[in-house]
């Protein structure tokens, strides 16, 4: 089944996060805590299919205010398919990016909405951080360190591949054609890789075939 997470078509299954679907997908999403329910980035707008996620978890309840909640806001960390059917999300962060290249002056409104929703939960969060190691959230420091790890990385590198697209730079794999030189009687076949052959005239030809030039002392002409 597939589900859209930012206009974005991505491949899901029932049972997979929203947070790892996104991730999978290269999908503009926040996981600075590496999906443990701390960071409170992975915040989600589902627009369509909430009736077919799992319920809402300890983590989320602690952490989003009833507005948020109202509006369809979900913790993608903490979010499951529980059904197949159309879903569609939008991405906090998505949605901030988009605010700000389209309407910037909005964008004092809204992070000052998502400051106070926040503040409103805070005895709430603290709470739950504070007692999460007596239930099913209790955090391993060594796993901790290699979720968030892995989350900067995945970060830089969508930065990276965004950059790459704003300045329309595309990294070919392809590799030169190389014609082999006529009348040394080398097979092209071997022509895979280069180096400078030692005749004199530093022409470029394969490792291969200036070890054929060196056993029949043939020359490039």
């Amino acid at each position: 089944m597939n589900i859209t997470v930012n206009d974005r078509e991505c491949s899901a299954q029932v049972g997979d996060r929203l947070l790892d679907i996104a991730r999978a997908n290269h999908s503009h999403i926040g996981y600075f805590c590496g999906g443990n329910a701390i960071c409170q980035t992975c915040y989600v707008r589902v627009l369509e299919g909430a009736e077919l996620l799992s319920p809402m978890s300890d983590a989320e309840k602690a952490m989003l205010s009833d507005k948020l909640i109202k509006e369809g806001t979900r913790m993608a960390c903490q979010t499951l398919i529980e059904k197949p059917g159309k879903i569609t999300v939008l991405s906090e962060v998505e949605a901030a990016k988009r605010l700000t290249l389209e309407n910037p002056l909005q964008l004092p409104a809204y992070m000052g909405k998502m400051g106070w929703e926040a503040a409103v939960k805070f005895t709430d969060t603290i709470a739950f951080q504070a007692r999460r190691e007596q239930g099913e959230h209790a955090l391993e420091p060594t796993q901790l360190l290699h979720d968030v790890a892995a989350a900067i990385s995945d970060a830089i590198q969508l930065v990276f591949n965004a950059v790459q697209a704003a300045f329309g730079v595309n990294r070919s794999t392809d590799k030169p054609e190389i014609k082999a030189d006529k009348g040394c009687g080398c097979d092209t076949t071997l022509l895979a890789k280069t180096a400078t052959c030692d005749n004199g005239h530093g022409r470029i030809v394969s490792p291969e075939v200036l070890q054929l030039h060196q056993e029949r002392s043939a020359v490039c002409n």
